[in-house]
């Protein structure tokens, strides 16, 4: 016998798709524009190129499982025509958890088992930022058209005089060669599961990525929450990187400096703190989705 699934009305699901949509332009229409103008953000845009969602999907609201939407005036939710929702004879729609699941069970299976996994370790704050560091080691190219802040001799000093400790993968692999032998870590993909850790600002913008990776199962509040949190930490990434950004109006966190360092390990632990719960919702859609 199929649940019986609490329904929206059109009046309630309508206004939170416009609610979604306005909150989540606040970041779409910018990075649209600065498209149109040919323009780059060096800061920014990593949130729509390194992470593929569109800024189109993003402005998608979803309902989460467990809620129909219930047709309105002019018949069913525009969910109706999405993937992996299906439409009742009544012209309710739903998510249709089991199509999901035969097309994406093993990444729902993944994000549990390493969401879960990262919420049960001690939050690592030792970093420092070091990372971004890494990826300009020694290196004659950089990825953003930015002046280094120290220029190169000093920055180059301040990755061989500190230690790194590198444990995400996805920032790993973009270390500069000179700078994979001075990671303590060697993360990998194969073992990103056991050695992700709630401290990594990399982990907490990437809570964004696997709320999108869910999607359509991900309620569209999750979704943009994990985005807005995602700005924010990409923001003191940045700050704390070797580039000079006081042109674009973000004040650098020298973390070349005892004080800098600080002021860097305490951002993280407040970050780590408003992740967790993120983190927890994430998890409990995906024990939804697989206990359905």
């Amino acid at each position: 016998m199929t649940a019986v699934l609490p329904r929206l009305s059109a009046a309630e699901w309508t206004a939170r798709a416009a609610a979604h949509d306005a909150r989540v332009q606040r970041w779409t229409a910018p990075h649209r524009e600065r498209r149109r103008r040919g323009e780059s953000h060096p800061v920014l845009d990593f949130l729509f190129t390194y992470y593929s969602e569109t800024p189109g999907r993003l402005r998608r609201w979803h309902p989460g499982p467990g809620v129909a939407l219930a047709p309105s005036a002019d018949g069913p939710a525009p969910h109706a025509a999405w993937r992996w929702y299906a439409t009742g004879d009544d012209g309710t729609v739903r998510l249709d958890v089991a199509a999901l699941l035969a097309d994406r069970g093993p990444t729902v299976r993944f994000v549990r088992d390493l969401l879960a996994a990262t919420a049960a370790r001690p939050a690592h704050t030792g970093c420092f930022g070091l990372h971004e560091w890494a990826m300009v080691y020694r290196a004659d190219e950089r990825r953003h058209a930015v002046p280094l802040r120290l220029g190169r001799a000093g920055t180059d000093a301040v990755v061989e005089s500190a230690t790194v400790r590198c444990s995400h993968h996805d920032a790993f692999r973009f270390f500069t060669p000179e700078a994979v032998g001075l990671n303590r870590l060697r993360p990998t993909r194969d073992t990103q599961v056991a050695t992700e850790q709630p401290g990594c600002l990399h982990a907490t913008m990437d809570l964004y990525k696997w709320a999108y990776k869910l999607s359509p199962a991900v309620p569209g509040e999750l979704v943009a929450d994990c985005f807005a949190l995602a700005v924010e930490v990409r923001e003191l990434d940045m700050r704390a990187s070797p580039y000079d950004l006081a042109d674009r109006g973000y004040a650098p966190v020298r973390i070349e400096t005892p004080e800098g360092r600080a002021e860097y390990a305490a951002a993280q632990r407040a970050f780590a703190g408003r992740a967790a719960p993120l983190r927890q919702r994430l998890v409990d859609v995906c024990d939804e989705l697989l206990g359905s």
